[in-house]
């Protein structure tokens, strides 16, 4: 099923071609012009600006919560009816220290709350939050992408792993242009290694 999009594009290779390419330019226009400066870090409303950013030329659904329920494999994703209401604690969350900031993280991603694009838009919003908090962001060059996903999918039982891959990868390089792009590799999205299962309310 190939989603729909505003480039006009059928197949899901040609759309997942262009969706990388297009918000890798975007999210460089996030850095480059400093676009978060003034967004609060760790709120949804940051998170719901850089999806909308990253994404406005490809999805009409950009930034906007999703209205169908997410699952992949046994697992699912905040069902639509408590998502608003998951997003509202995660916002009241603590953010003061690493282990806060990852279990916020965690929750942001049970939470799922864009239809697509949540990993993308997730790991910028990690990186604004723990430059704003601790002064540091992470070098996802350090980070196996396979060890990365399985820890990201156990997480919301065990988040010791994805919290020892995270703390050893960080650098205090926060101004460094390739380190920031890196996270936006598509061999760490979700999107591509996993199938969502949908259901349409």
């Amino acid at each position: 099923m190939v989603l729909e999009n505003k480039l006009g594009l059928t197949t899901s290779s040609d759309l997942a071609r262009e969706e990388e390419k297009i918000s890798k330019k975007k999210a460089l226009e996030l850095f480059e012009q400093d676009l978060l400066r003034d967004k609060p870090p760790g709120l949804f409303s940051a998170l719901a600006f850089i999806h909308t950013h990253l994404f406005e030329d490809i999805y009409p659904f950009a930034g906007e919560i999703r209205t169908v329920n997410l699952a992949k494999g046994n697992f699912r994703f905040a069902p639509t009816m408590y998502l608003r209401a998951a997003l509202e604690h995660i916002d009241t969350m603590p953010q003061t220290t690493f282990d806060a900031i990852i279990d916020k993280y965690v929750e942001m991603n049970v939470a799922h709350p864009f239809r697509e694009g949540n990993g993308r838009a997730g790991r910028l919003w990690l990186d604004h939050l723990l430059k704003h908090q601790l002064g540091q962001v992470v070098d996802w060059s350090k980070i196996d992408k396979e060890d990365y996903l399985l820890a990201m999918e156990r997480s919301p039982i065990r988040s010791i792993e994805i919290k020892y891959l995270i703390q050893h990868a960080l650098t205090t390089a926060v101004d460094n242009r390739q380190i920031y792009i890196k996270g936006l590799d598509a061999s760490y999205h979700y999107e591509g290694y996993f199938t969502y299962k949908t259901e349409e309310l």
